[in-house]
């Protein structure tokens, strides 16, 4: 039997990175809205991510593009709308999100 300190438990680099993006504050909450929401604008998704500034929220959006979980979409025919939704990636959070929510009513008060 091998000590704590003796002992070394390495985390799956794979586990380790996707906690990086789904536990940094508002991702879960960008990703949820997306899922249950479809495609935002901004404005609609600042509005549904209570205490977001809108820096941290541009931020985020970012680095959820550049991770491939959405995509921003601009609508040149429509006055440069521009739209986020999630990608193929993204949709496939769907159960994960799931199972956070039914953990969270279970445990969280």
């Amino acid at each position: 039997m091998t000590s704590c300190q003796e002992r070394k438990f390495q985390l799956c680099p794979r586990f380790e990175k996707t906690f990086a993006i789904l536990g940094k504050k508002w991702n879960g909450l960008i990703i949820d809205v997306l899922l249950e929401e479809g495609p935002q604008r901004f404005v609609e998704l600042a509005s549904k991510v209570p205490d977001v500034s809108d820096r941290v929220l541009v931020e985020r959006l970012k680095e959820l593009e550049d991770k491939g979980i959405l995509l921003r979409q601009v609508f040149e025919e429509e006055n440069n709308r521009i739209e986020y939704r999630l990608t193929d990636k993204g949709q496939d959070l769907k159960s994960v999100m799931q199972e956070i929510q039914t953990w969270g009513e279970r445990w969280v008060n």
